[in-house]
């Protein structure tokens, strides 16, 4: 049997894939913490270890996404996505064998320098989808990410209940799952008369930021999607010992609150994004979701209830949409031929993120590790959040009143 790239790539093959993609991440984030809590002797401790796992693998990744969107671009976006989900497939199944720290750490490297899929699926339904429809179709890829969180965590933390080792096995066969369908199924999205040749000095992660910032109607945002990524890096990595540290939830717990967030995104994404872009268009609909936001991480830090924290995720609907409206302005800004390395420096700013993120909520989670469950004070890294998403909401505003004025000024 051969792979079949004589088919017409389309969104549903895309979906498919991102959906088993995010369900394999899903299964593995409210355990991962547990695991390395079984390595450690106190909450200290795992706070401060946790945070070297995640920043091991966004390191990584922040030197290898835009690198790896910049060989998308040269030799198409397929096998990229089967490189990624190899790596996945080795990490997950790696993860469940790890006996020691170093050992975790590791495996968290080598699965960051092989992962860019988010990346390069964002390039691919770009490839496929005229400027002006982008928006709406970067919400539906949102939504496969949002489905592929409600099934994952709630699996990981019903499978995690009877072993923590169990979610990494299942999540490795996931992967592997996703390789066999990408080699068999997937088709190619990228015609060879709109591929490049890759370039060293323009795929390292400082210059293809720089690219990005440059072209025509980025700009500022490219500061935006920063302080926005840390904000969301900050609460992925520390949700999970937030929740335990003031509410004492497990993993079935914060497996079901990941999939609230997940039922959120796909409503969201999935269903209201189209109409909202109709009313709002992208660039109010972005400002609209980093105010939502905004508040969300300040409610989030200050509940005094576990389940106010679900109130609040099903609440913050406007801020689903940040992503797809930022990403949709970003790729009609670049080229044909570039969509990859820009995406890819996207991706590779949010790994940034990701690597600064788990250093400072694992410094913020250690100050107040020590305080009584319930104290206000443990919701520190939400409302470090809440500045920071701030900030980008700020930003936005700036850069888009910038735009306005520049259109409506004449030329001398």
């Amino acid at each position: 049997m051969i792979a079949r790239k004589d088919r017409t790539a389309a969104m549903p093959f895309i979906m498919a894939t991102t959906l088993i993609d995010m369900m394999a991440i899903g299964l593995i984030i409210p355990v991962l913490p547990a695991l390395v809590g079984s390595f450690t002797g106190s909450q200290a401790d795992q706070a401060f270890w946790y945070g070297v796992v995640t920043f091991a693998f966004g390191l990584a990744n922040f030197f290898a996404a835009p690198i790896l969107g910049a060989v998308s671009d040269g030799h198409g976006r397929r096998p990229v996505l089967l490189i990624g989900f190899c790596g996945l497939a080795l990490s997950f199944f790696l993860t469940a064998l790890a006996t020691a720290l170093w050992m975790l750490i590791l495996v968290r490297l080598v699965s960051g320098a092989m992962q860019a899929n988010i990346a390069v699926s964002n390039a691919y339904v770009a490839d496929i989808t005229p400027p002006e429809g982008r928006a709406r179709r970067f919400g539906m890829l949102g939504a496969m990410f949002g489905l592929g969180f409600i099934l994952g965590p709630v699996t990981g933390g019903l499978l995690g209940a009877i072993d923590l080792r169990l979610p990494f096995v299942v999540a490795g066969s996931l992967a592997l799952l996703n390789l066999l369908y990408g080699y068999f199924v997937l088709p190619e999205s990228l015609p060879a008369d709109r591929r490049r040749l890759f370039s060293w000095a323009s795929a390292n992660p400082v210059s293809a930021l720089r690219g990005v910032a440059q072209l025509k109607g980025a700009g500022l945002l490219v500061v935006v999607i920063g302080c926005s990524g840390l904000a969301q890096f900050v609460l992925y990595s520390t949700w999970v010992l937030y929740t335990t540290f003031k509410f004492g939830w497990g993993p079935l717990q914060n497996g079901w609150s990941l999939a609230a967030v997940g039922i959120v995104s796909v409503v969201a994404q999935g269903l209201l994004l189209g109409p909202l872009l109709r009313r709002f268009g992208p660039r109010r609909l972005a400002v609209l979701g980093l105010l939502s936001s905004s508040l969300a991480y300040l409610l989030w830090g200050a509940a005094s209830e576990g389940w106010m924290l679900f109130a609040i995720i099903f609440l913050n609907l406007l801020g689903a949409t940040v992503s797809a409206s930022i990403q949709s302005i970003i790729s009609s800004a670049a080229d044909a031929t570039s969509q990859g390395q820009a995406l890819g420096a996207v991706g590779g700013l949010n790994s940034l993120m990701a690597v600064v993120a788990p250093v400072l909520g694992a410094a913020i989670l250690t100050l107040v590790s020590a305080l009584p469950r319930g104290d206000w004070r443990i919701g520190a890294p939400l409302y470090f959040c809440a500045l920071l998403q701030a900030a980008a909401l700020v930003l936005a505003v700036v850069h888009f009143r910038r735009q306005r004025l520049a259109i409506l000024r004449p030329n001398p």
